[in-house]
C-alpha cells in the first residue's frame, strides 16, 4: 500500500471511509482531553474530514497533514474558505483562518514545520496503516508533537472478513504501538453505525493517550 493507492482512491472518489458529519464519539468524548480554549489540534492523515469543521466550531485551531492535494482542496471548498498556499520544505501548506494543512508525506513533516500543538486527534491515520508502518508512524507523531496527548479512534472487527484499510486495531495493538510512550486508557466503545462493507459487527473505540 503506497502513495499511489491513496491517490487513486481520491481520484476515483472511492472514499467510503469519509463520513458526512462529525464523528459521534469525537462529539461525545473529546472534552476528556481537558484542553484550554483555542488549543491547536494536529489531525494526521485528515482527508477532508468533517471533524475539522466541528473542531473549528468549538473554537479550536486545527493543523492537518494529508497526502492527497485533491482531498485538501475539497476540504477548504467545503469549509467555504479560500486558502493561501506556500511551500514548506517538500510539502505544500494550505492555510486560511484557523486551519492549515500540510500536503504530502506525513513522514516529511518536522516539528519545526508543524509548530506547537496541544493534542493529536487521530481517527483516520492509525487505522489506515498496515501493521509494519504503525510503530514508525507512532514514533514520528510523538516526536513532531513532543508527545502531545492523543485522542485516538479505532475500529475492531473480524479482520478475516475483509481486507483493510481501515484495519482492525484492538487494545493490544494500541498498546503495542503507543504503550512505550503513553499511558493508554479506553474511554468508550460503540457499534459503528452502518458498519463496514464486507465486515461483520464493527465497534468503534476511543482511546486517550497521555
Amino acid at each position: 500500500m503506497d502513495a499511489a493507492f491513496w491517490h487513486r482512491r481520491w481520484e476515483s472518489n472511492e472514499i467510503g471511509f469519509h463520513q458526512g458529519e462529525a464523528n459521534a464519539l469525537l462529539v461525545r468524548h473529546f472534552a476528556a482531553l481537558l484542553l484550554p480554549e483555542h488549543a491547536r489540534i494536529f489531525v494526521p492523515l485528515c482527508g477532508k474530514t468533517r471533524d475539522i469543521a466541528w473542531l473549528l466550531s468549538r473554537g479550536y485551531r486545527v493543523v492537518g497533514a494529508e497526502l492527497s492535494r485533491l482531498a485538501v482542496e475539497q476540504l477548504f471548498e467545503e469549509l467555504g474558505v479560500e486558502p493561501e498556499t506556500s511551500a514548506s520544505g517538500p510539502l505544500l501548506r494550505f492555510a486560511a483562518g484557523e486551519v492549515e494543512v500540510f500536503v504530502g508525506d506525513v513522514f516529511d513533516l518536522t516539528a519545526a514545520m508543524l509548530g506547537a500543538v496541544a493534542a493529536v486527534y487521530d481517527r483516520a491515520a492509525l487505522v489506515a496503516l498496515p501493521a509494519g508502518l504503525r510503530e514508525r508512524y507512532a514514533a514520528h507523531v510523538a516526536a513532531i508533537t513532543r508527545s502531545a496527548p492523543q485522542f485516538l479512534i479505532c475500529m475492531e472487527y473480524d479482520q478475516t472478513t475483509r481486507q483493510g484499510p481501515p484495519f482492525s486495531i484492538d487494545g493490544a495493538e494500541v498498546t503495542r504501538v503507543h504503550g512505550a510512550r503513553y499511558q493508554v486508557t479506553e474511554l468508550a466503545r460503540a457499534a459503528l453505525e452502518g458498519g463496514l462493507k464486507g465486515a461483520g459487527p464493527v465497534q468503534e473505540t476511543v482511546w486517550l493517550l497521555r
